[in-house]
């Protein structure tokens, strides 16, 4: 007796004991490094240090745009996939934490049966008979050794993981709604402004031929005049296939027909603006918003615990099992002579464990690909969310060269025109002029859709969205 005691009291403390190591954030992860957590690449002219807001995009005050987002994240195809993977990874979860405990089992038969005598040492032929069985069952597995809680503890990292990539699929998806958007406005805008360069590029074509044919000018004058014609009218088609794919990525991020998009989404011919200096916060926070940091640090937590499920094996499993039931002939069944009963401990141990020590080995190297994976993932956000600093702040600072480039050409039209209706100024002069800031415009136009394209991809580095 003393010595089940103490078997037990063992059992007992080695239930006090989790096979494998417990997870925490390893110290020499890149996410401890106290340079990345301070501030990020400040320009006070373009980003300010505040908390990144959820929804974004609302500060571009753009009703239409709100509801192509809100549209998007109610019946995108990624985000379903997502959905299903999270209800997936939950399940998965639910059928870890069934793992072990207690279970049951009822057993029902019946057949009609020749049994073999020799099984029996029986020298004569046993008579055929119908044999019947009903018996139920229970068993309690013990996880002593903490495998089966490694098991969950796998599981919901998982869970948590896949959980993090559909935050990413989310951002993402934003990203590319404002992103098409901005597209189709941009192309119509810069549509607009190529025509009016091209209806002035055409007087000009008018006017050279009437100076050739009044013998003060030469046929060079109409042809390169001419070849400028042609070369503006050679662009206006790429400004409509810049529309049309606009609207084609949110008609399929929208999962829905061109035709069904929100109103006015076609004609929009102003860009999204945000009339703001940018929140872009800090290290720190940034490394905690990503999800994609969230969901490498998850895979790391769910390979450190598969290190446990694998020592784990090295380890016998114990259960305490019992049944009752009734076994024989079909028509004796409940009878005395047929029941059966029984309980009593089981313990399974598979030996060699060679195989098992290979598995702990492969897990603990899997858990170091997760860290070095992570690792990369924490560099790369910031190298990513730094450079879209960089290059945004660069945009902004030719955009706003270039406004005041486009100012100074409007000034200089004004002047020539009035000049021109003074007599002071030629016909040609004063088309140039404006053809001059016209192309300014175009210029310009293209300058505010690039620093557009700069905000979704810094407000995309920065991880906000979710």
């Amino acid at each position: 007796m003393k010595r089940l005691s103490l078997v037990g009291v063992s059992l007992l403390l080695s239930a006090c004991q989790m096979v494998g190591p417990d997870y925490s954030l390893p110290k020499e992860a890149a996410m401890q490094r106290a340079d990345l957590q301070g501030e990020l690449r400040q320009d006070a002219s373009s980003v300010v240090s505040a908390p990144v807001p959820q929804n974004w995009w609302h500060l571009y005050h753009d009703q239409r745009l709100n509801t192509l987002v809100s549209q998007a994240l109610a019946a995108n195809t990624e985000l379903r996939i997502a959905a299903a993977n999270i209800a997936r990874a939950r399940a998965q979860v639910e059928e870890a934490q069934a793992q072990g405990g207690f279970n049951g089992g009822v057993k029902l038969g019946a057949q009609r049966l020749q049994e073999s005598g020799e099984a029996f040492l029986l020298p004569e032929k046993v008579p055929v008979a119908n044999i019947g069985e009903a018996i139920i069952s229970a068993s309690y597995q013990f996880d002593l050794w903490g495998t089966l809680k490694r098991g969950v503890e796998a599981a919901q990292a998982n869970a948590d993981a896949t959980q993090a990539a559909a935050d990413t699929a989310r951002i993402t998806l934003v990203a590319d709604v404002v992103r098409a958007y901005t597209q189709v406005c941009a192309a119509n805008e810069e549509y607009h402004i190529a025509r009016e360069s091209l209806d002035l590029q055409e007087q000009s074509v008018n006017l050279v031929q009437r100076l050739r044919d009044a013998g003060r000018g030469d046929e060079t004058q109409v042809t390169r005049s001419q070849t400028q014609f042609k070369s503006l009218r050679a662009e206006l088609p790429r400004y409509q296939a810049a529309r049309e794919a606009g609207l084609y990525t949110l008609s399929m991020l929208l999962a829905k027909p061109v035709a069904q998009l929100p109103a006015g989404t076609a004609d929009c011919a102003e860009l999204p603006h945000i009339a703001q200096v940018l929140p872009v916060g800090d290290g720190a926070a940034l490394l905690k918003r990503r999800p994609d940091i969230r969901q490498a640090e998850r895979s790391l937590a769910a390979a450190t615990a598969t290190i446990g499920v694998a020592t784990g094996q090295l380890y016998p499993d114990i259960s305490i099992g019992a049944q009752v039931g009734t076994i024989g002939i079909l028509e004796n069944l409940g009878e005395p002579a047929t029941n059966r009963w029984g309980f009593g401990p089981a313990l399974t141990w598979t030996v060699p464990t060679n195989g098992s020590r290979a598995r702990i080995r492969e897990a603990e190297a899997s858990t170091q690909a997760a860290l070095a994976h992570f690792d990369g993932v924490v560099l790369n956000a910031i190298r990513e969310t730094q450079t879209s600093l960089a290059q945004y702040s660069a945009l902004l600072e030719r955009r706003d060269a270039l406004a005041d480039a486009e100012r100074s050409a409007q000034q200089a039209a004004d002047h020539t025109h009035r000049f021109y209706q003074a007599g002071r100024e030629s016909f040609l002069a004063d088309l140039q002029a404006t053809r001059t800031y016209t192309d300014m415009r175009a210029q310009l136009a293209m300058a505010n859709t690039q620093v557009a394209m700069g905000q979704i991809g810094l407000f995309l580095a920065l991880g906000g969205g979710w």
